[in-house]
């Protein structure tokens, strides 16, 4: 017979049932407890207080090793950029400065600017083209510009150099495969050791 037929049972034949039902109930409470508690005591550590599961070593060793792998695959494209970026900048620079080189030179043909007999009539400094020279047909004495400011070689490895030191610089007496300086400037070209991108040396653009 069940706990709660025997309850009934008794509560019609005995006066004290209510007694007896109750100690029932706290028993029947009681085994009931002890039994949630051991199913919580049969539950695995990581169930309890962890929402979740966390990496593990060999994980994280592909993760590491994956991460390395990209890495190594961009920097030479990171430095192919770089090298672009550079030579973009030094066929600019070239092209000023040779630019300003035959303005001055033309200035020259003008008679714009001073030359002696025995001179070539291309400047005598490379600063010359952004530092002015006087205009000697003005009366005023004002200086012709040839540059807003004398570029960079961009692969000159000392960034404090002076602009003018970063470039070689050829005569007009020199031969162009023996670029040598002397009393005026008639080309300049890189100092950088190697060749660019297309093959050709830097020396040679």
């Amino acid at each position: 017979m069940k706990a709660t037929d025997l309850c009934s049972w008794i509560g019609a034949n005995r006066s004290n049932s209510r007694s007896y039902c109750e100690d029932e109930q706290q028993r029947q409470g009681h085994k009931d407890k002890l039994s949630w508690i051991d199913q919580l005591r049969s539950r695995p550590l990581t169930m309890i207080g962890k929402p979740g599961r966390g990496f593990t070593l060999i994980e994280l060793v592909i993760t590491v090793a994956i991460v390395g792998i990209l890495a190594m695959t961009a920097m030479p494209m990171i430095e192919m950029t770089a090298r672009r970026q550079k030579e973009t900048e030094l066929r600019t620079a070239l092209r000023e400065i040779r630019t300003g080189i035959d303005a001055y030179r033309r200035a020259i043909d003008e008679g714009k600017l001073e030359k002696k007999i025995d001179e070539s009539g291309y400047p005598h400094r490379l600063e010359e083209l952004a530092n002015g020279v006087e205009n000697i047909q003005d009366p005023n004495k004002g200086k012709l510009y040839f540059l807003r400011r004398l570029p960079r070689d961009p692969f000159f490895p000392d960034p404090e150099a002076p602009a003018a030191s970063t470039w070689g610089k050829r005569s007009y007496a020199s031969p162009p495969d023996q670029p040598l300086e002397g009393a005026d400037v008639f080309d300049v070209y890189s100092l950088t050791k190697g060749n660019g991108l297309n093959g050709v040396p830097y020396r040679e653009w």
